[in-house]
């Protein structure tokens, strides 16, 4: 399989985009930990999880960069190595410009934004190191969105949370690549987890959506997931300081498209 032997870390795993990547990775070889901020849900991924191959659930905010030291460090414990990082944990904040909070602001960035940089960075400083010693150099995946480029106006922090990411992905590139570290990010559109539950479940949402979306349909986390694990394995050998944006054809557009009705 594409990822055996590796060792994997994947932040915000316990749900959506990060438990399908999770189980990918536990499908094609790999053994992983990943991160979650919510215990319960956490307990709950692992007990599916594991039932696939070797993985363990530390509780983690990314945000934090004593979380950080304690999830790399228990990752080096449990496995002995890092091979990738997936640094998929986010969250969201609906308001509009002139409402938003600096509270708000901030707690986005914190985790959206720095928790990439803060988590990134601990990995890279270990994989480094392998690289010096002798060891095989790895691969870093960021989940950056298409509001890496769009624009919403009632979710400001996060577009400019995924912009920054974007652009620390290229940076991070940059700096690795002397270590043949690759780093790369995944900008995903309309995809079907609970954050889209909402507008999937309004009829009139959901055409709007839909009518931004070539492909004329909402991915799935799974599909998402083939993208991490393809940046993950060797055959992505040469690619590295790019965004791979999965979102149905929606950045191209520049018009909407008719909608069939649904029967």
């Amino acid at each position: 399989m594409a990822l055996d032997g590796k060792i994997a870390i994947v932040t915000g795993g316990a749900g959506g985009i990060g438990f399908a990547i999770a189980e990918r990775f536990l499908r094609d070889g790999a053994k992983v930990v990943f991160a979650d901020v919510n215990s319960d849900k956490g307990a709950n991924a692992l007990a599916n999880l594991e039932q696939l191959g070797e993985c363990r659930f530390i509780k983690a905010d990314v945000g934090r960069r004593l979380d950080v030291h304690n999830l790399v460090a228990a990752t080096i414990d449990t496995f002995g190595d890092i091979d990738v990082l997936v640094n998929n944990a986010g969250i969201v904040h609906r308001a509009e410009f002139l409402d938003l909070t600096e509270e708000d602001f901030d707690r986005v960035l914190r985790v959206n934004l720095k928790g990439s940089f803060l988590t990134g960075q601990a990995v890279a400083k270990f994989m480094v190191e392998k690289v010096e010693k002798g060891g095989t150099a790895g691969s870093i995946i960021n989940m950056s969105s298409v509001n890496a480029t769009l624009a919403i106006p009632d979710q400001v922090p996060y577009s400019i949370s995924k912009g920054g990411v974007g652009q620390l992905t290229r940076v991070m590139a940059l700096s690795l690549a002397q270590h043949g570290i690759r780093v790369n990010a995944i900008g995903p559109g309309s995809i079907m987890t609970d954050m889209l539950a909402s507008v999937n479940d309004d009829p009139a949402s959901r055409t709007r959506l839909l009518s931004r979306t070539p492909l004329g349909r909402v991915g799935e986390p799974s599909e998402i997931a083939s993208i991490a694990a393809f940046l993950a394995s060797d055959q992505a050998s040469y690619i590295t300081g790019q965004t791979i944006y999965a979102d149905g054809g929606r950045l191209p557009l520049n018009y909407t498209v008719a909608v069939k009705p649904e029967k």
